[in-house]
């Protein structure tokens, strides 16, 4: 299993410590979770808090891209350093260029799936995706309460990708903790998006991730 803390938890004064913080706590990726107050209500990381932290830290930055249109602020994302970037597939922009774009870029392709969306909108695009992120809360905000629908949409997921052949990651973003992650495990998720459960886990960031690897 993949951790991904999720820096949209961070002290946002401190963010190159943070990321040192977390690699040496044992996180695998690092979650960066960019809005721009139009797709969601809420503002937060830009191409440029990304970069700025990409000297700080040697681990797979992930770029969530809860936007509008994705393709208009690629380019700055692929500049930043992010590994592998993800746009919703209800944006603006067309999904399928967005993919390939990425891809031409030479980083890996990644695909978010809303809560109210049902999985096999993503059906015909998975060959062209490393990885589908599938929400648990409704895109936003930290700290929401994990909508138990998750659990089967995700087990819907890798059902889709088997029956491609392909191997596709599957992210789960939002209300993660040790009372959902083995069921989300079993249920084909690979990659676990964590937030508040890491950042305020009152023995650290490394019991944190310690506490979450010990469910798979």
């Amino acid at each position: 299993m993949i951790i991904a803390p999720s820096m949209l938890v961070a002290d946002f004064a401190r963010l190159g410590e943070e990321a040192r913080a977390l690699e040496d706590a044992g996180a695998d990726w690092l979650h960066w979770d960019c809005m721009d107050g139009h797709f969601v209500p809420n503002l937060t990381h830009g191409a440029l808090p990304v970069r700025a932290c990409r000297e700080h830290s040697s681990l797979v930055f992930n770029a969530h891209l809860m936007i509008s249109q994705p393709l208009r602020y690629l380019d700055g994302f692929v500049e930043a350093g992010a590994d592998i970037i993800c746009a919703h597939i209800e944006a603006e922009d067309d999904a399928r260029e967005f993919l390939e774009a990425v891809r031409h870029a030479g980083r890996r392709p990644a695909l978010a799936i809303s809560p109210d969306t049902p999985a096999d909108r993503v059906a015909e695009l998975v060959p062209l995706l490393d990885m589908i992120t599938v929400m648990g809360v409704h895109p936003g905000f930290a700290g929401q309460e994990f909508i138990e629908g998750t659990v089967e949409k995700t087990a819907e997921v890798r059902r889709l990708i088997d029956e491609s052949g392909r191997q596709v990651h599957i992210q789960v973003d939002g209300g993660v903790g040790t009372e959902n992650i083995r069921r989300l495990c079993e249920a084909g998720a690979d990659v676990i998006v964590s937030g508040s459960f890491v950042f305020r886990h009152p023995d650290g960031y490394a019991a944190a991730i310690s506490q979450l690897r010990a469910l798979e």
